[in-house]
């Protein structure tokens, strides 16, 4: 199974074992396994690296001093191999909770003291918790045996490089994340803005050789990750990248040295630190030599998400170098410290990015001092402000602050990105399209109405140094409002029109086809089916050619730079490479939102990406590799994982069926076909049945129903009478029971059918993937990778017809109907309604109060 898979099962397995623990303290013993099998298989490897023989790994002990430095020199570490994940799985029943005390006892006075401060006591909070996973040390040793076979097939070998298990941490750190609930914010910032943030420090940084990121609360690590990964993109050796991490928690601290070191990042380039970011500053400096490592930390990017307004102890700081110019955030509100404290150790030419409640834009006192001097002297250069809720364990909306310590102009880009964003569960969620927009945005500094908007130095000053979004970028939309005249005497305002100027603009003959203008502020229809006349309107048609001239050589384009070079691509730049590419055959067109073609092929090019990460790392065989097919089915009360069937590893079976098995699959698709009819035929025969019918045998006790068994039974004994007495009346009960058990035989024997030749065809398909050649893959990855991302492409013009043609649909029919018109018909209705009053009778109240409100209908 490909990465998505894995990490979807091994989620969906560890949320169901966990039972009542938390999942905010169940993800440290799932995530500190994980990280003790990598560095467990790390060890295997490097041995057998270094001609270490089976036998010779089965000797590994701590009695053997030489061998012990030999691997602590190379890796920082030593697993004897008692001790080793692998070990632990063979063991199989005898395997013990008492083995995994040991071993991870072992591990601390292992530890070369060249990297003590990287792994000392990184599994301290998986060692002190394992009494929490059962009562005795039976339901212990049950728990982690249960989590050993859980993560056995995470590949820590680089098979896929170190994707695979950083992507299954990653997911497993967000799906906890998700159901931790307030505790979510200790350790995770969400994927999405971690991207948002490393586009935008990358960009900054795209032309350096060597780089340090710090994050002064690191929490599990992974927007630190992501900020080193968009920054690998642009340089020739990942290895040029440092990374600083600083986190108060120690558990949480744990996974952050944990998710470094699983990345394949050499030990040289972590620097981490449990210690509290605003009251145990850095320099960092080794204890044993305090003035020969000292280091005062100045960085090319920093980065953090703090938790929002929390108290701190500002008490004695006013001469810490961090906080001297600017001031004191105050002891209620942290933010500002954050701030300083990240601002503070960036290089002159560095950029910093930080995550912060609204409230900073204006709030006054302290923060309003503070405020004011960052923009006085410039170091504030863009605010972005997010969705709501799209932070776990919080719904306030929060913003990006994106500073400077020098910088060449004065001016604020600020940025109003909080309505774009999808609905997932209970969150809001960045799409792929709006860390696009938010990203070019940024980094072309751009002014976009209802968007963004570059503000000088003197407007923030003239509003007090106030900036709250509303007050320079109004994302709102338009109130709907009436025109008073049209409202009474019918017709559509010519303003209401201009509103749909980019239209107009895009087909210029259009607005006159459509509407006759008499000279007035008003127009009238001139066609009744507007849509219709829409879409045939020649201006209509030749924008639909002139994105199809665009794009007409596309896929070709596609073929070239996808399946041409699938062994060879950068797979991370290349969706880059495929949007610039659209974006450029989209400039000249009218209309069309690029963002929205990007997001197209972002939800295309995430499925495109895992066959790429398996076809590279496993070679253009993988593409004829079938795979078991693995189901949870209940046996005997309990779960277990059964094969059902096959899959392809690459290719989808009913896509290999379309192409290649076409005859069988229609042939087949025809008798479900009929299945689906003969039930849709029995419910309509049952729900004509009267109540006596339904009395009979042939329907069950409830009545929604027919019983098989019965309705047999009984058809005989009909037909057997037939035959005697001739004819029966067509919609007799008789006749339908006798229809319906012909149709109950039908259906038996094309569910036997079905079955049979879905079994054969499934084995078949097997067959030719496996046989396939290389020219058909291709024919078959085109169909699955460029085919249906060009079709839902070539979409896009309809839908902005469909748009226009909507708006003014809507617009027709907000004026058709006059508020004259209404007038006359509720008057028709109170007039006919008087009438009908004298004809009422009663006693002599009720008379009276007919009267009055027959008086009340006249209107007098």
């Amino acid at each position: 199974m490909n990465k998505q898979q894995l990490a979807a099962k091994i989620w969906a397995s560890a949320n169901q074992m966990r039972s009542k623990i938390e999942a905010n303290e169940y993800k440290d013993y799932i995530l500190g396994f994980i990280f003790y099998k990598y560095l467990s298989d790390k060890l295997e490897r490097f041995a057998v690296s270094q001609d270490f023989s089976k036998e010779d790994i089965q000797g590994l002990s701590e009695d053997d001093e030489e061998i012990v430095n030999f691997f602590k020199s190379n890796l920082g570490y030593f697993i004897s191999y008692p001790n080793l994940f692998s070990t632990w799985l063979a063991l199989g029943g005898d395997f013990e909770v008492a083995n995994v005390r040991v071993a991870l006892s072992a591990f601390s006075r292992l530890i070369h003291p060249n990297h003590k401060r990287l792994f000392d006591g990184i599994f301290k909070t998986l060692e002190t918790g394992l009494s929490k996973l059962g009562e005795s040390a039976a339901s212990q040793t049950k728990a982690i045996s249960a989590l050993l076979q859980l993560i056995k097939d995470i590949p820590m070998d680089g098979r896929q490089g170190y994707d695979v298990l950083g992507f299954i941490y990653e997911y497993l750190i967000s799906m906890f994340a998700a159901n931790a609930g307030k505790k979510a914010g200790e350790f995770y910032t969400p994927h999405e803005v971690s991207v948002l943030m490393s586009e935008i420090i990358a960009h900054h940084l795209k032309d350096r050789k060597t780089i340090q990121i710090y994050d002064s609360t690191s929490g599990s690590g992974s927007l630190l990750l992501n900020i080193g990964q968009a920054i690998a993109k642009h340089m020739v050796d990942k290895d040029n990248i440092k990374y600083f991490a600083q986190e108060l928690k120690e558990n949480t601290y744990n996974l952050t040295r944990m998710n470094l070191v699983m990345r394949g990042i050499l030990p040289s380039n972590i620097v981490t630190r449990n210690a509290d970011t605003l009251e145990d500053d850095w320099p960092y400096f080794d204890d044993q030599d305090p003035v020969n490592s000292y280091n005062p930390l100045y960085l090319d990017a920093v980065v953090s998400n703090p938790p929002y307004s929390q108290k701190w102890d500002p008490e004695h700081k006013e001469a810490d170098p961090r906080y001297a110019r600017f001031g004191l955030a105050p002891k209620s509100k942290a933010d500002y410290a954050f701030l300083l404290h990240d601002l503070y150790h960036l290089k002159p030419d560095g950029i910093m990015a930080i995550v912060l409640p609204h409230g900073v834009l204006f709030r006054g006192g302290e923060e309003g001092a503070i405020r004011k001097t960052l923009i006085e002297n410039n170091h504030l250069e863009t605010i972005i402000g997010l969705p709501s809720n799209i932070f776990f364990g919080t719904g306030i909306p929060t913003i990006i602050l994106v500073l400077r310590q020098k910088r060449e102009s004065s001016d604020v880009l600020i940025v109003d990105a909080s309505k774009g964003f999808a609905k997932e569960g209970k969150n809001n969620k960045l799409r792929a399209c709006d860390i696009k927009k938010i990203a070019d945005v940024v980094t072309g500094r751009l002014n976009v109405p209802g968007y963004s908007r570059l503000v000088p130095k003197a407007e923030l000053q003239a509003k007090d140094y106030n900036l709250n979004i509303p007050r320079y970028v109004d994302s709102s939309e338009p109130a709907q409002s009436w025109d008073l005249y049209a409202s009474m005497f019918g017709g559509i305002p010519q303003s209401e029109l201009d509103a749909l100027a980019d239209f107009w603009t895009a087909f210029p003959a259009l607005r006159t086809a459509l509407f006759i203008d008499n000279g007035t502020p008003y127009v009238a229809p001139r066609v009744e089916a507007l849509a219709k006349a829409i879409r045939e309107h020649a201006d209509v048609i030749r924008y639909g050619g002139a994105f199809n001239t665009a794009f007409a050589d596309f896929t070709p384009w596609l073929r070239g730079a996808l399946l041409e070079k699938m062994l060879a691509l950068q797979i991370p730049q290349q969706e880059a490479l495929i949007s610039e590419e659209i974006f450029a055959r989209l400039t000249p067109l009218p209309l069309i939102d690029k963002y929205q073609a990007y997001q197209i092929l972002d939800d295309h090019w995430q499925p495109i990406a895992v066959d790429l990460e398996i076809i590279q790392t496993e070679g253009f065989a993988a593409t004829r590799v079938v795979d078991p097919h693995y189901v949870i089915k209940k046996k005997d009360g309990k779960e277990v994982e059964v094969q059902e069937g096959w899959r392809g590893r690459i290719m989808p079976f009913e896509l290999v069926q379309m192409i290649h098995h076409k005859r069988e699959l229609d042939a087949l698709r025809e008798k479900e076909n009929r299945l689906s009819e003969i039930t849709a035929s029995l419910e309509e025969t049952l729900e004509s049945f009267s109540e006596e019918d339904k009395a009979n045998d042939t329907v069950n006790d409830a009545g929604d129903k027919f019983v098989p068994a019965a309705v047999a039974k009984e058809a005989k004994l009909l037909l057997a009478e037939v035959k005697k007495s001739g004819d029966v009346e067509p919609e007799s009960y008789e006749a339908k029971i006798i229809q319906v058990a012909e149709w109950f035989a039908e259906e038996k024997n094309l569910k036997a059918a079905i079955k049979k030749e879905a079994e054969a065809l499934h084995l078949k398909t097997k067959k030719t993937i496996e046989g396939l050649t290389d020219a058909q893959v291709h024919i078959l990855l085109e169909r699955k990778w460029i085919t249906p991302f060009i079709d839902e492409l070539h979409g896009l013009p309809d839908q902005q017809i469909d748009t226009l043609v909507r708006k003014l649909e809507v617009l027709v029919e907000k004026y058709r109907i006059t508020y004259a018109d209404n007038a006359h018909e509720i008057q028709q209705v109170e007039t006919t309604l008087a009438g009908m009053i004298e004809q009422l009778d009663g006693s002599e109240f009720d008379l009276k109060g007919l009267a009055e409100l027959k008086t009340l209908l006249a209107g007098n």
